[in-house]
C-alpha cells in the first residue's frame, strides 16, 4: 500500500501489513535505531528513475541532449558513481565538488565549472585538470582563464554566462536571471559582446556555446523557454557579427519539485517540450545549425529520493493552543525553511497510517527562535523517541548543512532492493576538533 502523498515519497515507499512505512523494503524506523539520527536516507531506484525520465524527456523532443547533474544540490562519490551509469554529465561550482566527482568515477571532461568567483587557483587546477568547459561569468575571469591556458599550452573549452534578464515567480533567493543579479555578464552593459568577441579572437580559449539560467524551483517553463529564445539570438547575433556557430548552448536547470502536499510535481515533459519548442522556433527564424542542447536539473534528480529521519524529543503546547515538537536536527541540516521559507511535510514512519491527533510545529535543536523545520503538520501523538521522517528531503539540505552549535552534521545511507550501507559516517567531536591547532605557547597551568 502507498503512504500518504505518495508523490512525496521516494518510489520504493510502501506501507507494511503492520502500518509502518518502508524504503526499498526496509523500515524507515529500523533504520534509524541502526544508523542513529539525523539520518538521511536516499533511495537509489528514485534517483536512477529520475535521470531516466530527464533523458528520456528531452531526447523524445530534441537530439543531441546532455543531461548535466547540478552538483550543489547533493553531491558525494556513491551518487556520483551512479549518475555516470545513468549516462548524465556534472556542473560543478568548486574544486571541492570535482574533486569529489572525480572520486565517484567523472572524468574531468563530463565537468563544466560554473561560479560568479572561482578562485585563481581553482581555475589553474580545473584547466590542468582537463575540465570539460569553463563557464565564464565575467569578462575579469575571461582574461585570467585566457592567461591559465596559455600559460599550460592549451586550448580550453568554455561558455560565457550571460544574465537574460528573465524574471520568475519564485523566492527572490532563487532567482539568477534578472538583471540585478550577480551572476552572467549582462546585454544591455556590452559586457557579454566583449566577452565574446575577445574569446573568438583568442587562440587560447574555444568559444564552444553560451549559458543562462533564469533561477530555481520553477513551476512555469515560461522562463526557460524565455532564457533558451535569449541564448538562440545571441548565437545567431554571435554568427552574424563573429562569424562563428555556437555548438553548444544551455538554458540551465531550476526545474521545480513537490515539498509538501499543497504542491504537485510539474512534469518534466512539459518543461522539455517548452524548451526544446523554444529552441526550434529560434533555429528555423535565424536558420542557425541545430546546437547541441545542455540541461542542467539538480533538485529535479536528487530531491525525492530523500528522506531525513529525526527522533523526537519533548513536546510544548503555548498558551495559545500551538503545540511545538522538538526533533534532534534543525537548521543545521537543513537551513531551508529558515531561508527561504520553505514548506516540507512530516510523518511517523512506524505509525504512518495512524489517524493524526493534530497540528503540531516541528522544531529543531539548534539555539535560534527561527529553527522551524515544518511550520504545521497533523501527525498521531508523539512520545519522546518517537522516530519523525520528512520526505523530499534529498536536494540543497545537507550541502547547506553546518556546524553550528558545534553539533555534527548527520550520517547518510543510500538503500537499494532491500539492503542499506552507509556512505557517510556521523560527525563526532573529534571531527569538529581536527581542524583546530593548539596553542603551543601558552604556558602549562601549575
Amino acid at each position: 500500500m502507498q503512504p500518504a502523498h505518495p508523490h512525496l515519497w521516494p518510489i520504493t515507499a510502501d506501507v507494511d501489513l503492520s502500518g509502518r512505512l518502508t524504503i526499498a523494503g526496509l523500515d524507515l524506523a529500523e533504520l534509524a535505531r541502526e544508523y542513529g539520527t539525523p539520518l538521511y536516507v536516499f533511495d537509489e531506484a528514485t534517483i536512477r528513475e529520475r535521470c531516466q525520465t530527464y533523458r528520456a524527456a528531452f531526447s523524445a523532443h530534441y537530439m543531441p541532449t546532455t543531461v548535466a547533474y547540478a552538483a550543489k544540490a547533493y553531491l558525494s562519490p556513491t551518487l556520483c558513481a551512479i549518475l555516470r551509469e545513468e549516462g548524465l554529465e556534472l556542473d560543478a561550482v568548486s574544486a571541492g565538488e570535482i574533486a569529489i566527482a572525480q572520486a565517484g568515477g567523472f572524468p574531468p571532461s563530463a565537468i563544466h565549472l560554473h561560479g560568479n568567483f572561482k578562485p585563481e587557483s581553482e581555475l589553474r587546477a580545473a584547466v590542468a585538470a582537463g575540465v570539460g568547459r569553463m563557464v565564464v561569468d565575467s569578462l575579469d575571469e575571461l582574461t585570467i582563464l585566457e592567461t591559465i591556458a596559455r600559460d599550460l599550452g592549451t586550448r580550453q573549452a568554455i561558455w560565457l554566462r550571460l544574465c537574460p534578464d528573465v524574471a520568475t515567480d519564485t523566492h527572490p533567493h532563487d532567482q539568477t536571471g534578472h538583471a540585478d543579479s550577480k551572476f552572467g555578464l549582462d546585454v544591455a552593459s556590452g559586457a557579454a559582446d566583449a566577452a565574446i568577441q575577445r574569446a573568438v579572437a583568442s587562440p587560447h580559449l574555444d568559444l564552444t556555446g553560451i549559458h543562462a539560467h533564469a533561477g530555481s524551483q520553477l513551476f512555469d517553463p515560461a522562463p526557460a523557454a524565455a532564457v533558451t529564445t535569449f541564448l538562440v539570438e545571441i548565437a545567431a547575433r554571435t554568427r552574424d557579427r563573429e562569424g562563428i556557430t555556437l555548438r553548444e548552448l544551455s538554458p540551465g536547470g531550476g526545474w521545480g519539485v513537490a515539498y509538501h502536499p499543497g504542491q504537485e510535481d510539474p512534469p518534466v515533459g512539459g518543461y522539455a517540450n517548452a524548451v526544446v519548442s523554444a529552441l526550434r522556433v529560434g533555429l528555423d527564424r535565424y536558420r542557425l545549425a541545430p546546437p547541441g542542447l545542455f540541461v542542467e536539473p539538480g533538485r529535479g534528480i536528487i530531491a525525492r529520493a530523500g528522506v531525513a529521519l529525526y527522533t523526537a524529543g519533548p513536546r510544548k503546547t503555548v498558551p495559545g493552543g500551538r503545540t511545538f515538537l522538538a526533533v534532534d536536527g534543525g537548521m543545521g541540516d537543513n537551513i531551508r525553511p529558515a531561508l527561504y521559507g520553505a514548506r516540507y511535510h512530516a510523518a511517523l514512519p512506524a505509525r504512518v497510517t495512524a489517524p493524526p491527533t493534530g497540528p503540531v510545529s516541528i522544531v529543531g535543536r539548534y539555539c535560534e527562535s527561527g529553527d522551524m523545520l515544518v511550520e504545521t503538520v497533523a501527525i498521531p501523538d508523539t512520545a519522546w523517541g518517537d522516530i519523525v521522517a520528512v520526505p523530499v528531503a534529498g536536494a540543497y539540505q545537507l550541502p547547506m548543512a553546518s556546524n553550528y552549535n558545534a553539533v555534527g552534521r548527520p550520517a547518510v545511507a543510500f538503500v537499494r532492493d532491500g539492503s542499506a550501507r552507509l556512505v557517510r559516517r556521523r560527525e563526532v567531536a573529534t571531527d569538529l576538533l581536527r581542524m583546530e591547532i593548539p596553542d603551543t605557547t601558552a604556558s602549562p597551568s601549575d
